[in-house]
């Protein structure tokens, strides 16, 4: 009875170990095909990284390295070996015009350790109460990221009408380009222009779905004496598929001294796409830049708003 029960137990154990080493080959090539790309909202790449942990941790679980380990030498030697094809994993993957992530090579190591620290039969080689504690740290600050980011997404969408809540005191969550708070939060956003050939900012987490709404409003603050120009660029999801100039919203903005407000229809903006009808569903960046100045200038966005 009791050889029956072992070997019951040992087939079982068998079956988990060859899902598990399926499950890791069937989720590997992900790591080179598939992913977030370029049009990709924050939240799908935040919880896509978490793939990595979960990856990993099921090649452990597969491999079973305390079979041949103990101690100390089953974190060092496995930990080490999994750095080696993580570091490769990314020069791979910036080579396939990838975004490499070194982030990645921690969270790789995490699922290692994650097994290592919590599956019960590696539990029962000697490991320090401290790695325990930390790779559970870990692991949790991961998750707890995720679930920022999914609470931020959940804050942008529900701001409708506004496109951007002047509130927030970390702009580079939102804009790319060079933007501050200053002169003070909540007075408006500052977007520094240099003597490149293009230079602004570009909102690229906003609330995606324009339906419903008739306009798109935009305040700019000109703080100098002397009048200057600027483009006003939105383009949906789509069009990131060719980026070409005229699949997209390309409006030209004559910005006086002082406050300058702009309203602009969105149906306008809707049947900007020459060959197509932009989906006012799916609007994924806006962007506001200007075009070879000769000196630095500065503007101050004080509106943005669906109305």
């Amino acid at each position: 009875m009791l050889a029956t029960q072992a070997t019951k137990g040992a087939q079982t154990a068998q079956r988990l170990r060859s899902l598990a080493l399926l499950g890791a080959f069937l989720i590997a090539p992900l790591l080179f095909l598939g992913g977030p790309g370029y049009s990709s909202g924050p939240l799908f790449k935040s919880a896509w990284n978490l793939g990595h942990i979960g990856l990993f941790a099921l090649a452990t679980l597969g491999i079973q390295p305390w079979r041949w380990l103990q101690g100390w030498r089953l974190w060092l030697i496995p930990s080490g070996i999994l750095l080696i094809i993580g570091v490769g994993i990314e020069v791979i993957q910036s080579g396939l015009d990838r975004q490499e992530d070194w982030h990645d090579v921690v969270r790789n190591l995490m699922g290692l350790w994650l097994v290592l620290a919590w599956f019960p039969q590696a539990r029962r080689t000697r490991q320090i109460k401290l790695a325990t504690l930390a790779t559970a740290l870990l692991v949790a600050l991961e998750i707890l990221s995720t679930a920022v980011v999914a609470y931020r997404q959940f804050e942008v969408h529900r701001q409708l009408p506004r496109l951007y809540d002047f509130n927030h005191d970390n702009p580079g969550l939102y804009w790319g380009g060079r933007v501050s708070t200053e002169p003070a939060p909540n007075s408006g956003l500052r977007i520094t222009l240099g003597t490149e050939k293009y230079s602004g900012a570009t909102l690229n987490n906003l609330p995606n779905n324009w339906r419903g709404y008739k306009t798109l409003v935009i305040g700019l603050e000109n703080p100098d004496n002397t009048p200057l120009a600027m483009t006003l660029r939105i383009h949906d999801v789509a069009h990131e598929d060719n980026n070409a100039y005229s699949d997209r919203f390309n409006k030209r903005l004559q910005l006086a001294a002082g406050h300058n407000s702009f309203t602009i229809p969105l149906e306008t903006i809707r049947q900007a796409p020459e060959n197509r009808n932009m989906d006012m569903s799916l609007i994924r960046r806006l962007g506001l830049f200007a075009t070879q100045l000769p000196y630095p200038r500065s503007v101050i966005l004080t509106d943005l708003r669906l109305q």
